[in-house]
């Protein structure tokens, strides 16, 4: 099947799967025309989905994290992203080797049959990587070596970790070395990248992480820009929740992070009547991404709450895919 056909057929399939706003309908199917029509012309990326798009649906029980490959072939999606923590057999297992085994195959043959590619773990709640503790920061280390294992074992490129940590700058930087340099040297000899998003506070400073990565100066430790994670500071200091009141401009901070990054997260939460992301001018995105000569993978994270995950999923796909075209 041709590949404009099979993205023709699973934007359709899509459709009938959620409830999708009037305008939302008009974008997927007006995408759906210019595919058909053969206008269309082959991005500069390949896609992938982020787990993290169907956490309601996992957490809240609609959806096994194990079908996580088949719903990703079905909104037509290359590529996969995993999330640890959706994933409540192994993170409350008692006999972790035991589920991170079964972890592996079911996921290995979830996505051997539907021909998809394992790309990467996302790895939260496994300890803080930049804290201010030696032993804490020891332990943290050790707790990824097994998702290290685990996304060789199932063919990935990179495990995503988040650095943070102290709000002093000085500690920060000095803390999160330390730690990438001794988790990055245990993932070379398993061939994996060790890669930082800017997920908050001074991992969102991007100029300062680069600083981190380029003093480590690994090859094998690199970035994950997210389009839309930029917040430094949260009202009252709260780190998850709250009213981002201090912000890095996303369209520099996307620019300082490309030349150490091994995959890009398209993030997107709300959409205008035209498709387009509120919040975030994509097409200037995707520009400065392809300025910087990336052509792996973006993967899609919708994390808006007026579309369903699906049809929010499917939007945000659709959207890059005209930005793309629209590219200098």
């Amino acid at each position: 099947m041709k590949r404009r056909n099979f993205i023709l057929k699973s934007t359709f399939a899509g459709l009938g799967l959620s409830t999708v706003g009037a305008y939302a309908y008009n974008n997927l199917n007006l995408e759906a025309n210019t595919i058909a029509s053969g206008i269309l012309t082959e991005p500069f990326f390949k896609l992938s989905l982020a787990q993290w798009s169907l956490n309601n649906a996992i957490r809240g029980g609609t959806m096994d994290p194990y079908n996580f490959a088949s719903k990703a072939h079905e909104l037509g999606f290359e590529g996969l992203e995993y999330v640890n923590q959706l994933y409540k057999d192994v993170v409350d297992s008692k006999n972790q080797p035991a589920a991170l085994k079964n972890f592996i195959a079911r996921n290995n043959e979830k996505a051997a049959a539907h021909s998809l590619k394992n790309l990467l773990i996302m790895i939260d709640n496994e300890g803080d990587l930049s804290v201010s503790s030696a032993v804490e920061r020891k332990k943290s280390v050790e707790n990824h070596h097994k998702w290290v294992e685990t996304s060789a074992a199932m063919g990935c490129h990179s495990i995503r970790i988040n650095l943070f940590g102290d709000n002093d700058p000085k500690i920060w930087v000095e803390n999160s070395k330390e730690s990438l340099l001794s988790l990055g040297a245990y993932a070379s000899k398993y061939n994996i990248n060790v890669i930082v998003e800017n997920h908050g506070y001074l991992s969102s400073n991007a100029e300062l992480l680069m600083e981190v990565l380029n003093d480590v100066d690994l090859s094998n430790c690199g970035t994950l820009p997210d389009f839309g994670n930029f917040c430094l500071e949260k009202t009252n200091g709260e780190r998850w929740g709250a009213n981002c009141i201090k912000e890095y401009d996303r369209y520099q901070g996307v620019k300082e992070l490309m030349p150490r990054a091994f995959a890009v997260s398209a993030k997107a939460n709300e959409f205008d009547a035209q498709g387009n992301e509120t919040a975030i001018d994509y097409k200037r995105m995707l520009q400065i991404v392809k300025n910087a000569g990336f052509n792996g993978y973006i993967g899609v994270e919708y994390e808006g709450q007026k579309l369903s995950e699906e049809a929010g999923i499917l939007a945000t796909k659709n959207l890059l895919i005209k930005a793309a075209k629209e590219l200098s």
